[in-house]
């Protein structure tokens, strides 16, 4: 049997096997290292807590004392210390800015402040009631829950009685009839246009305080 000059050589042998061992390890070892990536905050809200993932933070104690760059787990040791919650307040900063808080305070003061905005984008609308000088009291009731549920939904309200025949001579039916609207509702509504008569209608509108 024919041997080749590498076979014959124990010394190539041993250095092809060393060779083709070392590169296999490189191969499989190898890693890819990519730069740190906070995790994006959640939509409802900014993170807290465990949900901080660096490193470091600025800390803002919870007296609103700048306490400089820290470690973010002495940072959450801390929060928990005063038995508030750790937020991120400034994801963006290097290294990012978080806060000693309640974050349940925290909340509630975000959704109040865009209920509120929300309020003051809406178109208000003016919606009519229209009701007959000697309404009875069934429908009185109906009219009037359309017309709180109106206010509760930041619109006015514009109450219309529409006079026929000979009640054009009991013009006071109406007067007493838009005064006891306007007391009912005086604890949610104003008054913006006082009682004002046109042709056989008399008009006022209200609107929600």
């Amino acid at each position: 049997m024919l041997l080749t000059p590498a076979a014959r050589s124990p010394h190539r042998r041993v250095h092809l096997f060393l060779s083709k061992t070392l590169n296999e390890t490189a191969e499989e070892t190898t890693t890819i290292r990519r730069p740190f990536k906070a995790a994006a905050p959640t939509k409802d809200g900014p993170r807290s807590n465990r949900d901080i993932r660096v490193p470091r933070v600025q800390l803002i104690d919870a007296d609103g004392q700048n306490r400089g760059e820290v470690s973010i787990n002495e940072a959450l040791l801390l929060a928990e210390e005063a038995g508030l919650d750790l937020v991120e307040i400034s994801p963006n900063a290097q290294p990012p800015v978080v806060k000693i808080l309640d974050l349940g305070k925290l909340k509630y003061a975000n959704q109040k402040k865009a209920a509120e905005a929300r309020k003051n984008q809406k178109v208000i609308e003016i919606k009519e009631i229209k009701m007959r000088p000697n309404i009875d009291s069934h429908d009185y009731e109906t009219k009037m829950k359309a017309v709180r549920r109106f206010f509760e939904e930041g619109d006015k309200v514009k109450l219309t009685l529409r006079f026929r025949g000979r009640e054009m001579a009991h013009m006071e039916l109406g007067m007493q009839l838009l005064n006891k609207v306007r007391e009912e509702v005086s604890t949610i509504a104003k008054v913006e246009a006082e009682p004002k008569l046109e042709g056989r209608q008399m008009m006022m509108v209200l609107a929600p305080r």
